[in-house]
Protein backbone atom coordinates (compact mmCIF):
# COMPACT_ATOMS: atom_id res chain seq x y z
CA UNK A 1 0.00 0.00 0.00
CA UNK A 2 1.01 3.56 -0.69
CA UNK A 3 2.17 5.16 3.13
CA UNK A 4 0.20 8.46 1.66
CA UNK A 5 -3.68 8.88 2.05
CA UNK A 6 -5.11 7.43 -1.02
CA UNK A 7 -7.35 10.30 -1.71
CA UNK A 8 -4.86 13.09 -1.12
CA UNK A 9 -2.24 11.00 -3.74
CA UNK A 10 -4.81 11.15 -5.94
CA UNK A 11 -5.30 14.32 -6.30
CA UNK A 12 -1.56 14.56 -6.78
CA UNK A 13 -1.27 12.59 -9.40
CA UNK A 14 -4.42 13.55 -11.28
CA UNK A 15 -2.83 17.11 -10.93
CA UNK A 16 0.22 15.70 -12.45
CA UNK A 17 -1.59 13.88 -15.68
CA UNK A 18 -3.33 16.63 -16.36
CA UNK A 19 -0.39 19.11 -16.64
CA UNK A 20 1.68 16.28 -18.90
CA UNK A 21 1.24 18.09 -22.19
CA UNK A 22 1.81 21.64 -20.14
CA UNK A 23 5.48 21.32 -19.45
CA UNK A 24 5.04 22.87 -15.76
CA UNK A 25 8.09 22.80 -13.28
CA UNK A 26 7.97 21.30 -9.87
CA UNK A 27 6.72 24.78 -8.29
CA UNK A 28 3.54 25.12 -10.80
CA UNK A 29 2.71 21.42 -10.29
CA UNK A 30 2.67 22.08 -6.36
CA UNK A 31 0.19 25.04 -6.57
CA UNK A 32 -1.97 22.91 -8.68
CA UNK A 33 -1.91 20.44 -6.01
CA UNK A 34 -2.15 23.27 -3.30
CA UNK A 35 0.85 22.22 -1.46
CA UNK A 36 4.23 24.21 -1.21
CA UNK A 37 7.02 22.89 -3.33
CA UNK A 38 8.56 21.16 -0.51
CA UNK A 39 5.66 19.28 0.56
CA UNK A 40 4.72 18.48 -2.86
CA UNK A 41 7.74 17.07 -3.65
CA UNK A 42 7.87 14.67 -0.49
CA UNK A 43 4.20 13.58 -1.00
CA UNK A 44 5.04 12.27 -4.47
CA UNK A 45 8.24 10.51 -3.46
CA UNK A 46 6.92 9.43 -0.15
CA UNK A 47 3.75 8.00 -2.18
CA UNK A 48 4.66 7.06 -4.99
CA UNK A 49 8.95 6.30 -4.71
CA UNK A 50 9.73 8.42 -8.21
CA UNK A 51 10.65 12.04 -7.83
CA UNK A 52 7.54 14.21 -9.59
CA UNK A 53 9.82 14.96 -12.38
CA UNK A 54 10.94 11.68 -12.96
CA UNK A 55 7.23 10.39 -12.64
CA UNK A 56 6.42 12.98 -15.88
CA UNK A 57 9.33 12.43 -17.69
CA UNK A 58 8.52 8.38 -17.37
CA UNK A 59 5.29 8.66 -18.44
CA UNK A 60 5.73 11.19 -21.45
CA UNK A 61 8.08 8.24 -22.49
CA UNK A 62 5.75 5.21 -21.88
CA UNK A 63 2.94 7.46 -23.96
CA UNK A 64 5.70 8.17 -26.65
CA UNK A 65 6.45 4.32 -27.32
CA UNK A 66 2.44 3.77 -27.64
CA UNK A 67 2.44 6.56 -30.12
CA UNK A 68 5.59 5.26 -32.10
CA UNK A 69 4.06 1.74 -32.11
CA UNK A 70 0.49 3.10 -33.13
CA UNK A 71 2.11 5.02 -36.38
CA UNK A 72 3.44 8.72 -35.18
CA UNK A 73 6.59 9.74 -36.21
CA UNK A 74 9.78 9.99 -34.26
CA UNK A 75 9.52 14.12 -34.81
CA UNK A 76 6.14 13.97 -33.53
CA UNK A 77 6.58 11.92 -30.38
CA UNK A 78 9.70 13.87 -29.41
CA UNK A 79 7.28 16.96 -29.90
CA UNK A 80 4.60 15.25 -27.46
CA UNK A 81 7.13 14.20 -25.12
CA UNK A 82 8.04 18.08 -24.63
CA UNK A 83 11.76 17.56 -26.18
CA UNK A 84 12.75 20.34 -28.60
CA UNK A 85 15.37 18.50 -29.73
CA UNK A 86 14.71 14.75 -31.85
CA UNK A 87 18.71 13.85 -30.84
CA UNK A 88 18.24 14.62 -27.15
CA UNK A 89 14.88 12.57 -27.47
CA UNK A 90 15.95 9.48 -29.36
CA UNK A 91 19.17 9.48 -26.24
CA UNK A 92 16.57 9.43 -23.61
CA UNK A 93 14.03 6.74 -25.33
CA UNK A 94 17.03 4.69 -26.16
CA UNK A 95 18.51 4.18 -22.81
CA UNK A 96 15.02 4.01 -21.38
CA UNK A 97 13.60 1.46 -23.58
CA UNK A 98 16.60 -0.31 -24.90
CA UNK A 99 15.92 0.34 -28.89
CA UNK A 100 15.88 4.03 -30.45
CA UNK A 101 12.23 5.62 -31.59
CA UNK A 102 12.74 4.58 -34.90
CA UNK A 103 12.65 0.63 -33.99
CA UNK A 104 10.13 0.85 -31.88
CA UNK A 105 7.63 -1.43 -33.08
CA UNK A 106 3.78 -2.16 -31.71
CA UNK A 107 4.45 -5.29 -30.27
CA UNK A 108 6.57 -4.00 -27.84
CA UNK A 109 5.79 -3.25 -24.21
CA UNK A 110 5.41 0.68 -24.35
CA UNK A 111 5.51 0.39 -20.22
CA UNK A 112 8.55 0.91 -18.43
CA UNK A 113 9.57 -0.52 -15.09
CA UNK A 114 8.31 1.69 -12.37
CA UNK A 115 8.77 1.31 -8.34
CA UNK A 116 4.89 2.47 -8.08
CA UNK A 117 3.02 -0.08 -11.12
CA UNK A 118 1.77 3.48 -12.15
CA UNK A 119 2.16 3.31 -16.04
CA UNK A 120 0.59 5.16 -18.89
CA UNK A 121 -2.92 4.00 -19.77
CA UNK A 122 -3.79 4.65 -23.55
CA UNK A 123 -4.99 6.76 -25.06
CA UNK A 124 -4.26 9.59 -22.28
CA UNK A 125 -4.58 8.06 -18.63
CA UNK A 126 -2.86 6.02 -16.27
CA UNK A 127 -3.29 2.65 -14.69
CA UNK A 128 -2.92 2.73 -10.78
CA UNK A 129 -2.30 -0.66 -8.49
CA UNK A 130 -5.05 -1.20 -6.22
CA UNK A 131 -4.94 0.04 -2.32
CA UNK A 132 -6.15 -2.96 -0.97
CA UNK A 133 -7.41 -6.37 -2.37
CA UNK A 134 -10.84 -8.10 -2.46
CA UNK A 135 -11.24 -11.48 -2.31
CA UNK A 136 -11.60 -13.20 -6.14
CA UNK A 137 -15.12 -12.93 -7.28
CA UNK A 138 -15.45 -16.85 -9.21
CA UNK A 139 -18.88 -15.31 -9.24
CA UNK A 140 -17.82 -13.31 -12.29
CA UNK A 141 -17.90 -16.35 -14.48
CA UNK A 142 -21.86 -16.83 -13.81
CA UNK A 143 -23.03 -13.08 -13.49
CA UNK A 144 -21.24 -12.63 -17.01
CA UNK A 145 -22.47 -15.72 -19.19
CA UNK A 146 -25.93 -14.96 -18.13
CA UNK A 147 -25.81 -11.79 -18.71
CA UNK A 148 -24.76 -12.64 -22.61
CA UNK A 149 -27.10 -15.84 -23.06
CA UNK A 150 -30.31 -13.16 -22.01
CA UNK A 151 -28.92 -10.63 -24.28
CA UNK A 152 -28.43 -13.04 -27.36
CA UNK A 153 -31.78 -14.42 -26.79
CA UNK A 154 -33.61 -11.02 -26.48
CA UNK A 155 -32.16 -9.94 -29.59
CA UNK A 156 -33.04 -13.49 -31.29
CA UNK A 157 -36.71 -12.43 -30.22
CA UNK A 158 -36.39 -8.87 -31.21
CA UNK A 159 -35.50 -9.93 -34.71
CA UNK A 160 -39.03 -10.98 -35.22
CA UNK A 161 -40.65 -7.67 -35.18
CA UNK A 162 -40.94 -5.39 -37.74
CA UNK A 163 -38.93 -2.08 -38.13
CA UNK A 164 -41.88 -0.10 -36.85
CA UNK A 165 -42.35 -2.46 -33.78
CA UNK A 166 -39.08 -1.95 -32.71
CA UNK A 167 -38.69 1.57 -32.77
CA UNK A 168 -42.60 2.20 -31.23
CA UNK A 169 -42.26 4.80 -28.12
CA UNK A 170 -43.07 2.05 -25.57
CA UNK A 171 -41.24 3.60 -22.88
CA UNK A 172 -40.90 7.28 -23.51
CA UNK A 173 -39.97 8.00 -20.33
CA UNK A 174 -37.13 5.41 -19.75
CA UNK A 175 -34.09 7.33 -18.80
CA UNK A 176 -30.75 5.37 -17.28
CA UNK A 177 -28.30 8.20 -17.44
CA UNK A 178 -28.96 11.80 -18.18
CA UNK A 179 -26.23 12.16 -20.47
CA UNK A 180 -26.97 9.06 -22.95
CA UNK A 181 -30.56 10.47 -22.92
CA UNK A 182 -34.26 8.30 -23.20
CA UNK A 183 -34.47 5.15 -24.58
CA UNK A 184 -38.35 4.76 -25.38
CA UNK A 185 -38.18 1.77 -28.04
CA UNK A 186 -36.12 -1.60 -28.01
CA UNK A 187 -34.42 -1.04 -30.47
CA UNK A 188 -31.79 2.01 -28.63
CA UNK A 189 -32.20 -0.38 -25.60
CA UNK A 190 -31.04 -3.49 -27.04
CA UNK A 191 -27.94 -1.06 -28.65
CA UNK A 192 -26.77 0.70 -25.71
CA UNK A 193 -26.80 -2.09 -23.86
CA UNK A 194 -24.24 -3.49 -26.27
CA UNK A 195 -22.41 -0.07 -26.83
CA UNK A 196 -22.09 0.27 -23.04
CA UNK A 197 -20.01 -3.09 -23.53
CA UNK A 198 -18.14 -1.71 -26.51
CA UNK A 199 -17.10 1.56 -25.00
CA UNK A 200 -15.42 0.47 -21.36
CA UNK A 201 -13.72 -2.80 -23.05
CA UNK A 202 -12.08 -0.25 -25.38
CA UNK A 203 -11.75 2.13 -22.39
CA UNK A 204 -9.92 -0.62 -20.33
CA UNK A 205 -8.28 -2.59 -23.49
CA UNK A 206 -6.68 1.48 -24.36
CA UNK A 207 -8.45 1.15 -27.98
CA UNK A 208 -10.94 3.64 -28.89
CA UNK A 209 -14.23 2.95 -28.96
CA UNK A 210 -16.52 3.15 -32.13
CA UNK A 211 -18.41 6.23 -32.47
CA UNK A 212 -20.58 5.78 -35.69
CA UNK A 213 -22.50 2.07 -34.98
CA UNK A 214 -25.04 0.12 -36.92
CA UNK A 215 -28.34 -0.39 -34.97
CA UNK A 216 -30.02 -2.88 -37.18
CA UNK A 217 -30.80 -6.21 -35.05
CA UNK A 218 -28.48 -8.33 -37.28
CA UNK A 219 -26.09 -5.44 -36.84
CA UNK A 220 -26.07 -5.43 -32.90
CA UNK A 221 -25.62 -9.45 -33.05
CA UNK A 222 -22.46 -9.31 -34.94
CA UNK A 223 -21.38 -6.43 -33.08
CA UNK A 224 -22.41 -8.36 -29.70
CA UNK A 225 -20.44 -11.11 -30.96
CA UNK A 226 -17.18 -8.71 -31.63
CA UNK A 227 -17.24 -7.45 -28.41
CA UNK A 228 -18.24 -10.69 -26.26
CA UNK A 229 -14.74 -12.82 -26.17
CA UNK A 230 -13.11 -9.44 -25.71
CA UNK A 231 -15.27 -8.62 -22.39
CA UNK A 232 -14.83 -12.02 -21.27
CA UNK A 233 -11.13 -12.03 -21.63
CA UNK A 234 -11.07 -8.78 -19.89
CA UNK A 235 -12.94 -10.05 -16.66
CA UNK A 236 -11.33 -13.46 -16.56
CA UNK A 237 -8.12 -11.28 -16.48
CA UNK A 238 -9.02 -8.90 -14.03
CA UNK A 239 -10.59 -11.50 -11.73
CA UNK A 240 -7.00 -13.98 -12.03
CA UNK A 241 -5.11 -11.04 -11.29
CA UNK A 242 -7.32 -9.78 -8.56
CA UNK A 243 -7.17 -6.60 -9.89
CA UNK A 244 -11.00 -5.67 -9.30
CA UNK A 245 -9.64 -2.53 -6.99
CA UNK A 246 -6.62 -1.44 -10.28
CA UNK A 247 -8.07 1.57 -11.03
CA UNK A 248 -7.19 3.51 -14.66
CA UNK A 249 -7.40 7.43 -14.70
CA UNK A 250 -9.34 8.68 -17.93
CA UNK A 251 -7.01 11.82 -18.69
CA UNK A 252 -9.45 12.83 -21.60
CA UNK A 253 -12.30 14.14 -18.62
CA UNK A 254 -11.69 17.43 -17.41
CA UNK A 255 -10.73 16.79 -14.80
CA UNK A 256 -8.91 13.63 -15.13
CA UNK A 257 -11.32 10.89 -13.72
CA UNK A 258 -10.35 7.26 -11.95
CA UNK A 259 -12.48 4.51 -12.51
CA UNK A 260 -11.06 1.21 -10.23
CA UNK A 261 -11.75 -2.09 -12.90
CA UNK A 262 -14.51 -3.75 -10.61
CA UNK A 263 -16.68 -0.83 -10.71
CA UNK A 264 -16.80 -0.63 -14.14
CA UNK A 265 -17.25 -4.15 -14.51
CA UNK A 266 -20.45 -3.77 -12.36
CA UNK A 267 -21.62 -0.88 -13.52
CA UNK A 268 -21.56 -2.75 -17.18
CA UNK A 269 -23.42 -5.60 -15.75
CA UNK A 270 -25.81 -3.35 -13.69
CA UNK A 271 -27.45 -1.22 -16.78
CA UNK A 272 -27.49 -4.28 -19.03
CA UNK A 273 -30.09 -5.77 -16.60
CA UNK A 274 -32.44 -2.52 -16.54
CA UNK A 275 -32.38 -2.74 -19.42
CA UNK A 276 -32.65 -6.46 -20.40
CA UNK A 277 -35.16 -6.05 -17.92
CA UNK A 278 -37.27 -3.13 -19.55
CA UNK A 279 -36.96 -4.97 -22.93
CA UNK A 280 -38.40 -7.85 -21.18
CA UNK A 281 -41.82 -5.70 -21.05
CA UNK A 282 -41.36 -3.99 -24.42
CA UNK A 283 -41.27 -6.85 -25.78
CA UNK A 284 -44.59 -8.14 -24.42
CA UNK A 285 -46.51 -5.24 -25.00
CA UNK A 286 -45.35 -5.82 -28.72
CA UNK A 287 -47.17 -9.34 -28.53
CA UNK A 288 -43.36 -11.07 -28.69
CA UNK A 289 -44.86 -14.52 -27.41
CA UNK A 290 -43.21 -16.11 -24.48
CA UNK A 291 -40.16 -13.08 -24.17
CA UNK A 292 -37.18 -14.71 -22.53
CA UNK A 293 -36.71 -13.85 -18.80
CA UNK A 294 -35.34 -16.74 -16.82
CA UNK A 295 -32.67 -15.06 -14.35
CA UNK A 296 -29.83 -16.77 -13.07
CA UNK A 297 -31.16 -19.47 -11.14
CA UNK A 298 -33.51 -20.70 -14.20
CA UNK A 299 -30.76 -20.32 -16.59
CA UNK A 300 -28.66 -22.36 -14.39
CA UNK A 301 -30.87 -25.32 -13.76
CA UNK A 302 -31.78 -25.11 -17.66
CA UNK A 303 -28.38 -25.38 -18.87
CA UNK A 304 -27.19 -28.40 -16.14
CA UNK A 305 -30.01 -30.80 -17.63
Amino acid sequence: MWPVRPDRLRDVVDAVVEALDEGLDGKALAARAMLSPFHFHRLVRLGIGEAPAAFRRRLLLERAAWRLGHGASVTDAALEAGYDAVEAFSRAFARAHGVPPSQFRSDLDFRLAAPNHIHFHPPGGLVLPAQTRTASMDLSDRLVEHDHWHTVRLLEQAATLPDEALDRAVRPGFVIHDFEGPEPDVRTMLDRTVFTKEVWTAAIGGREFPVEREKTIAAIQTRLAAVQPQFVALVRRIRDRNEWDDAFVDALCSPPVSFTFGSVIAHILDVSVIRRHAVVGALRELGVAEVERRDPIEWERAITR
